[in-house]
């Protein structure tokens, strides 16, 4: 009655005719006849194979694929559930039925517990046939539709039993299983094989520790690991039970490469910001490293920033592998790739010149320099462009991605910014020098006559008896010319940024402040000013005692001066009770010249605002609680 078959790779496959494929293990005779005619039925759904025995039955499954096998429970050799763990060691999802009157509810309970897949009654065994059909038919649907989940899931999947053997696979986990195998790759026979004899090339790996260490301590795990044979990263998670391991994987190379492009980006990105921070780089130095890092990343020969001058390309800051190209060499502008891009003032990005934009291979850099590709983007200073910032090679290549293009446009605009930066500052330079010149000529030019007039005024004074309403009012005119030239110098040498910054006691600085006003009649208030100020203490002392003058110049009565700090350590206010600013002149109050005052000289709160702005805060005028002047200053560090 036993008739083995050609096993196939797992079992359950169905048959080539379509019929569910049973093995039937049974030694009585009688319930054999009956369950053989019983399943075959009208239909002839079934092909039933009978065993006698559980040793024959083992054979048979090692030797054929079945869809099912269904048992009796006594058995000459060994009972039903003894089979059952047999054949669990073998498959652990293949559908079995106990079909048997004999045992108690502990044999139930047994058979449940080594996997049985139902348990059916055998008395009455003419209608019990019917049921066992349906039970049959429902259990293999079961499993073949699990087959087709595992089959269908996108991780690949093996399973492997306490000895290291396949026991299972799903079709992605055969396709990787094979080709790691390094015999020829055929998955036929692979269930029943070892994984260490299949595939050699796992022992001693990251992925043999881990399924070792699952097994023998129990526990689930995850990982990620490169397999060299097949240049393959891998991500695992390796499920351990008593019987074996169950490990699910899927190929993150892809994933793998994307996240080390993403950390190569962020070096680079932090490799700039080093260069563009230093201190102690002129900006050549950082546009000659920033071409250095371009030329790594894109891997071109030639990088260079060039600016334009008329019809002549003029190679400015150079890096050339091949020595062919110097810094300060030059070329007509329309032998140039570069021309496009400072025409058409954006972007030019050739792969392969040739294939991108033939009409370009007829100048001398194509023809004569042999440049294929080309990245490179226009510098602009103040609207009008500068040149470029580009990057070419004398071999064509399939793209430039746009992480490529990103970073040398990134680059270029940084060029740009301070190419301005460094124009502005040169005006600047220009300027202050020219206000140098001024303050000199101020200084020495007027300060030496007026100080001569100040010396036969008291001459007059002492030597002649004469009208000393006159010597005063004179007296007042040189004191006020002396009073301007002090304001302008102050204004000429102020500068537009605080070069001796420090932490001073904001009380000494208004103490110090205060002692320069001469009036005798305002009175000081301080509110929590016990405390530090960051910033150029001389310069703050300038901006207090301007402040100063300012409420009591402007005040015929006796002024009251609040001085205190701003919540938050955000900064400080001056504040009084005088006669205040209306409303519609408050914008212009900082502006040179503008006073209200006869004896005021109209610079005062000009000062006050550029002291403010070197220090990176501003100023704002607003009415006091007691209706005078209130200052803000907001931006200064006060602790």
């Amino acid at each position: 009655m036993d008739t083995p078959v050609t096993t196939s790779n797992r079992h359950g496959d169905g048959g080539t005719d379509g019929r569910l494929r049973i093995l039937y293990v049974d030694r009585d005779s009688d319930d054999v006849s009956t369950v053989r005619e019983g399943l075959r039925g009208d239909a002839d759904e079934f092909t039933v194979t009978v065993c006698e025995t559980a040793s024959a039955a083992l054979a048979a499954l090692d030797s054929a694929s079945y869809d099912c096998v269904v048992s009796e429970y006594r058995l000459p050799d060994r009972d039903g559930v003894e089979l059952l763990r047999a054949v669990r060691d073998q498959s652990l999802d293949l559908p079995f039925l106990l079909f048997t009157d004999d045992g108690d509810e502990s044999v139930a309970r047994n058979a449940i517990s080594a996997g049985v897949t139902d348990y059916v009654a055998k008395t009455p065994l003419s209608e019990q046939t019917e049921l066992l059909r349906q039970r049959i038919t429902s259990a293999v649907a079961r499993y073949r539709e699990e087959a087709d989940i595992l089959d269908r899931m996108t991780d690949a999947f093996f399973a492997l039993d306490e000895n290291w053997e396949f026991t299972y696979a799903n079709e992605r986990g055969r396709r990787v299983i094979g080709r790691a195998m390094e015999v020829d790759g055929d998955t036929t026979d692979l269930l029943g094989c070892n994984i260490w004899e299949a595939i050699p090339s796992l022992r001693g790996t990251e992925f043999s520790k881990q399924y070792r260490q699952a097994m023998a301590q129990q526990e689930p795990t995850s990982f990620e690991a490169y397999y060299d044979p097949l240049s393959t990263w891998f991500e695992v998670s390796v499920y351990p039970s008593s019987t074996g391991i169950s490990v699910y994987f899927r190929d993150i190379t892809e994933r793998r490469k994307h996240e080390e492009e993403i950390r190569g980006r962020e070096r680079t990105l932090r490799e700039i910001y080093r260069v563009i921070s230093r201190k102690d780089l002129e900006l050549e130095g950082k546009v000659d490293r920033l071409l250095e890092i371009g030329q790594d990343v894109l891997g071109t020969e030639t990088a260079a920033l060039s600016h334009i001058d008329g019809d002549v390309y003029v190679f400015e800051i150079v890096r050339d592998r091949t020595g062919t190209i110097e810094a300060g060499d030059t070329a007509p502008l329309d032998a140039t790739n570069c021309e496009r891009a400072v025409v058409e003032e954006q972007t030019l990005v050739l792969a392969d010149i040739a294939e991108d934009r033939p009409e370009l291979t007829d100048r001398a850099g194509y023809t004569e320099m042999g440049i294929s590709c080309y990245l490179g983007t226009p510098v602009v200073v103040d609207g009008s462009v500068y040149g470029t910032f580009c990057f070419y090679d004398t071999e064509p290549r399939d793209s430039f991605s746009e992480w490529e293009v990103t970073l040398v446009e990134l680059m270029g605009n940084w060029v740009s910014y301070e190419q301005e930066r460094e124009r502005r500052e040169q005006e600047l330079t220009r300027e202050r020098n020219r206000l140098e010149e001024f303050a000199s000529v101020v200084s020495h030019d007027l300060r030496n006559p007026l100080n001569v007039a100040f010396g036969r005024l008291t001459l007059i004074d002492e030597a002649y008896d004469g009208d000393p309403e006159h010597v005063e009012a004179l007296r007042r005119s040189l004191e006020r010319m002396d009073e301007l030239i002090d304001d302008v110098l102050a204004l000429a040498r102020g500068g537009h940024k605080v070069i001796d910054a420090s932490d001073a006691s904001l009380d000494d600085i208004i103490t110090a402040a205060w002692d320069t006003v001469e009036s005798s009649d305002a009175t000081l208030e301080r509110v929590d000013t016990d405390t530090q100020v960051t910033g150029d203490q001389t310069r703050l002392q300038q901006l207090f005692e301007n402040l100063f003058r300012n409420s009591v110049e402007h005040s015929a009565d006796p002024v009251t001066v609040r001085v205190g700090t701003l919540s938050d350590g955000r900064g400080f206010y001056v504040a009084d009770d005088g006669p205040g600013i209306p409303e519609g002149e408050r914008d212009g109050v900082f502006e040179r010249g503008y006073t209200t005052s006869d004896n005021g000289t109209g610079f005062g709160l000009a000062i006050v605002s550029e002291v403010v702005e070197a220090h990176g805060a501003r100023i704002t005028v607003s009415e006091s609680e007691d209706g005078g002047t209130r200052f803000d200053v907001i931006g200064i560090q006060v602790d």
